[in-house]
């Protein structure tokens, strides 16, 4: 089942998206379904979508919520860990890849802050490994004043994407390398998301096919 399906047909706790974003889901994170995977979503809510993502990722995921809101410890079941800490916190993000591991995914669903949505990923990002994804969601709040946002605020993660993006580009300007995008593959933009994608960056040079003249 792909994840709309998954998500049409929950019951129980709730859980809330825009529907464009489930191809986006199935797009960057279908081939990690019955893989052995730490997922790491970053904003429990209700409790819906760690039973959503166990159904999609399968039995051998480790599903980790992570909130501010200590009464969605009681969301926690055999399949879905729940630790209670600020996404900007680096020791209680420390301690949450010292308990399972550095995570395969993260999906960044917390409070949309963009201070907060900043820390976490300047934290968690570059101890990622290769060939792992970052995704952050719900990025119209980067032009809400009440989020920190704000269209020519150039603290909001669409602004610093912006920048990044640049980073990808780092051979071919004058614009001093930031290390935060050592081993990024892509980048991909979407209304309200950002998938930063980690792998083995092109070698960058030409290449040649036919006969030169």
């Amino acid at each position: 089942m792909n994840s709309w399906e998954i998500f049409s047909t929950h019951q129980n706790n709730p859980s809330l998206k825009w529907i464009h974003y489930f191809p986006i889901y199935d797009r960057y994170f279908t081939q990690w379904k019955n893989k052995s995977l730490i997922f790491l979503e970053i904003g429990v809510f209700q409790g819906g979508s760690g039973s959503i993502w166990s159904k999609f990722f399968g039995p051998m995921a480790t599903i980790i919520g992570i909130d501010i809101n200590p009464d969605c410890r009681r969301f926690e079941t055999p399949f879905y860990k729940i630790r209670i800490g600020d996404q900007s916190d680096p020791r209680f993000l420390q301690h949450v890849i010292g308990e399972f591991g550095i995570p395969d995914i993260v999906l960044d669903d917390g409070s949309h802050k963009q201070d907060h949505i900043l820390a976490s990923f300047e934290f968690l990002y570059p101890k990622m490994h290769k060939n792992s994804i970052y995704m952050v969601e719900d990025l119209h709040t980067a032009y809400w004043p009440d989020y920190n946002g704000g269209k020519d605020n150039p603290n909001t993660f669409i602004n610093k994407t912006k920048g990044y993006i640049d980073q990808l580009h780092v051979m071919h300007h004058d614009i001093p390398h930031d290390p935060i995008m050592n081993d990024t593959f892509a980048i991909h933009v979407y209304d309200s998301i950002t998938v930063f994608e980690k792998g083995a960056a092109f070698k960058k040079d030409h290449v040649f096919s036919g006969n030169i003249k």
